[in-house]
């Protein structure tokens, strides 16, 4: 008598599953970054400075990480499940949203509630004793309300991170799991250049500026995320009906569960690694544009002509999907000759989109490069490590690349200044080369874990890395806001004299500082990978070996 096979069996079945998580990730990817590329419009538009951005984007974690969202996340996942609780990640991630939009329409501005804004929430106790509260005095309302519901969308999609991990893990161990997870990522961080490219297109839409518009595109996309949860939620309850898998634990939660991970020395040196690799990117990603406009000289091409237009941004997209379509499916390719083809086609949209990016004078679609060689790379990366092993040392040569990428941006890019060819040219290598060296986290890192810890606490294991990652990803926004306003003291002391205009002093920043501190980030990460190698031969942990078998 043969076994009946499961949905997890069929490949199409489980690729389904993962493409409804990705898609899902894909669209809260966007939304994450939704402001990121137009903080020059955030401070000439609602008056954010620095400080107030990187005050607003760091609040994002702040309730995964004071208020310890993420391990009640973590127990919930492991408690109720992936499908519950992917489907409370996507309502929660809508929720925060609708929040964050309304703080930076017209109808907030004048209303009672910016008034009440702006009369509270100045003074947090406790928090501002510790210096870590998501609010301060002379904060802009629309910020302060925008934090707010950036907290609750952070619940959500850490929430979401976490979930979609434990789901893959479910539907693809002992099977390609770091190729799915790798894959996963790819096409989730090609949200972060649809943001790149849309966010600026909505915000500047017909040709009056509206910041709101561009946070109401990211709310439609959320929209779209719940329902793939939804379908998701279907598909795995039928996956459970097949193998009979209790979705709910028999074992109630136990503190001493997490005591099991804590005193694991391999999990202490993963989730060190994930903070220090996550904080020198997502906080980065952020202040990106801003960075790449006060550091190439930009100019805007002629208001008639075709590279002005708003047409030029759709196609811009569509040759960017081609890169990354053909550059993903080279890698399943069996025949050479196909394989060939469809990498001479990526590359051929590559250099057609940088060269849009160069035509358009735009930092926005120049940063929006940063995920394609990734999505390239990845499933080749995944796909080694599933066969091979090597994990650890991917992630050392990771880190190697993250310092050698911050410290061109930080000293090398502004050299040329004044050279506009020059500069775009280092620019686009340097973001690709960055954007690749992350694409090893996903393929190594996030499969690793489950050889550190028992399955049924896999779900507190992966909230507890996200919570550690999430300290960085809270200070590291606000740090850098702080640090630029620190060592650019002409231009707040301009804005506040009035002596430069807001779309001056949006351009003028040196980023110098905040990006050596990035660096800084990296050779730490690049230590603790060293020590991961030793740490792994010493006790075997398995992370050198391949995940199939």
């Amino acid at each position: 008598m043969t076994q009946q096979k499961t949905l997890r069996d069929s490949a199409a079945m489980r690729w389904t599953a993962l493409l409804l998580l990705a898609l899902a990730m894909f669209c809260s990817y966007i939304f994450m970054d939704i402001l990121s590329p137009i903080k020059d419009l955030m401070l000439s538009e609602r008056g954010w400075d620095s400080t107030a951005f990187g005050t607003m984007q760091g609040a994002e974690t702040f309730l995964n990480v004071f208020v310890f969202f993420l391990i009640f996340a973590g127990i919930i996942l492991d408690k109720m499940g992936v499908r519950f609780t992917a489907v409370l990640s996507g309502a929660v991630m809508l929720i925060g949203a609708i929040i964050k939009w309304y703080a930076v329409t017209d109808s907030f501005a004048g209303s009672g509630l910016e008034t009440w804004f702006t009369n509270n929430l100045n003074y947090i106790p406790i928090f501002d004793e510790l210096g870590v509260s998501p609010f301060y005095q002379g904060m802009p309302a629309s910020a302060k309300f925008a934090a707010v519901g950036f907290m609750i969308f952070g619940c959500g999609v850490e929430m979401a991170g976490i979930t979609v991990s434990r789901g893959i893990v479910k539907w693809f161990k002992g099977r390609e799991m770091a190729l799915a997870m790798g894959s996963e990522m790819a096409l989730a961080r090609l949200g972060v250049a649809t943001c790149m490219i849309f966010s600026p297109f909505f915000a500047k839409l017909g040709g009056a500026v509206s910041v709101s518009r561009s946070v109401a595109f990211g709310v439609v996309l959320l929209c779209i995320a719940l329902i793939m949860f939804i379908v998701y939620f279907f598909m795995d309850k039928k996956l459970d009906a097949q193998t009979g898998e209790a979705e709910e634990k028999d074992d109630p939660f136990k503190i001493s569960d997490l005591g099991q991970i804590l005193t694991s020395s391999g999990f202490w040196l993963v989730a060190l690694l994930c903070v220090l690799y996550y904080s020198a990117i997502f906080p980065f990603q952020k202040y990106a544009v801003n960075m790449l406009q006060c550091n190439l000289t930009l100019t805007a091409p002629d208001a008639n002509s075709f590279w002005s237009g708003s047409s030029v941004t759709i196609i811009q997209y569509i040759i960017m999907l081609v890169v990354a379509a053909a550059g993903f499916a080279s890698n399943f390719q069996k025949k050479k000759n196909n394989q060939y083809l469809l990498l001479a086609i990526s590359i051929i949209a590559l250099i057609t989109y940088c060269y849009m990016g160069y035509m358009r004078q735009s930092a926005e679609s120049i940063f929006a490069v940063f995920p394609l060689l990734a999505v390239l790379i990845t499933p080749i990366l995944g796909s080694y490590v599933d066969h091979k092993g090597k994990a650890a040392s991917m992630l050392v040569l990771g880190s190697l690349l993250l310092i050698a990428c911050h410290l061109t941006f930080a000293f090398i890019l502004p050299a040329f200044k004044g050279n506009a060819a020059g500069g775009v040219i280092v620019a686009y290598i340097t973001i690709l080369v960055l954007g690749a060296s992350f694409s090893l986290v996903p393929a190594s890192l996030w499969p690793s874990v489950p050889k550190l810890v028992e399955p049924k606490i896999i779900g507190s294991a992966y909230a507890l890395i996200f919570w550690i990652q999430n300290i960085g990803l809270w200070l590291f926004p606000l740090l850098i806001g702080k640090v630029l306003d620190m060592t650019n003291p002409e231009i707040v002391n301009g804005l506040a004299n009035k002596t430069i205009t807001a779309d001056q002093a949006a351009v003028s920043y040196d980023y110098t500082a905040p990006l050596v501190m990035l660096a800084g980030l990296g050779v730490a990460a690049l230590i603790l990978g060293l020590v991961l190698k030793v740490v792994d031969k010493k006790k075997g942990l398995g992370l050198e070996e391949p995940n199939i078998k």
